[in-house]
This record gives C-alpha cells, sequence and structure tokens, in this order.
C-alpha cells in the first residue's frame, strides 16, 4: 500500500505539480509588475484590487527575503526533494523543460537577490504611486 501510495510515478507528478505551481507563481508576480503601471495608464479598474495587490506584495516579500538570506526557495527545494525521492521516474516532456528554462536562469546566484529586491521596491513603489483601493468593510 505504501508504494503504492509514494511510488515512484506518484513522487514524479507531486514534483511537477510544484513545478507548475511555482511556474503560476512566477507568472502571477511578473503579471502584477505589468499591469500595475500599465493598468493604470489605461484605467484599468482591476489593477487597484487590494486583495490582489496584498497578496502580489506579500508573495515579493517572501521571494526577495529567501534570496536575500541566500537562500533557494522553498518550493524549488521541495520539488527537488520530491524529483530525487521519485529517482528521475520519466524524463522530461517539452512543456516541462520550456517550464524550467522559463523558471531557472542560468546565472550566478548572486544576481537573484538584487533582482528580487528591486522587484519588491517596484511593488512597493506602485504600491504608492498606483493605490490599491481599500477594501469595503461589512457593516453588521
Amino acid at each position: 500500500m505504501t508504494t503504492l501510495l509514494f511510488g515512484p510515478a506518484v513522487l514524479h507528478f507531486a514534483a511537477l505539480a510544484v513545478l507548475y505551481f511555482h511556474f503560476a507563481v512566477v507568472l502571477f508576480n511578473v503579471f502584477w509588475l505589468v499591469a500595475v503601471p500599465f493598468g493604470a495608464w489605461f484605467g484599468w479598474q482591476f489593477v487597484r484590487s487590494f486583495g490582489w495587490r496584498i497578496s502580489h506584495l506579500a508573495a515579493l516579500v517572501i521571494v526577495a527575503a529567501q534570496a536575500a538570506a541566500g537562500r533557494l526557495c522553498f518550493l524549488t527545494i521541495f520539488q527537488n526533494e520530491l524529483q530525487a525521492a521519485s529517482g528521475g521516474a520519466a524524463p522530461p516532456s517539452l512543456l516541462t523543460r520550456i517550464v524550467i528554462n522559463v523558471i531557472y536562469w542560468p546565472l550566478p546566484d548572486w544576481v537573484f537577490a538584487p533582482l528580487y529586491v528591486l522587484a519588491l521596491a517596484f511593488a512597493a513603489f506602485l504600491w504608492f504611486a498606483v493605490p490599491p483601493r481599500r477594501p469595503r468593510r461589512i457593516r453588521t
């Protein structure tokens, strides 16, 4: 039973799920860094959503803090551990290779901390330059 639940194929699938979730987080962070200034320019109201903007800022704080501390992203660590535990169950598909190349750039580690801190600083600037709408209070 344990082999069925945590066999190589299941671990490989879990590693892929973490990889694709990581990719979604990267897309989310990049999207909001681009959408907010363009949205302000074109008058798009969705870029002023408090919930999305605070989620974006929180995600960038986590990313920048990990990089500034010299640590790998916890999603990268988790994915690598799952992939190692699976024993490399299958070669990566074309889509998986593309996602890996989008997420993991072949640059020295020291490049990423300043890049992520700069992204966080830009998002913080956008918070004030294009302020989100305050959430509505629910009346009881």
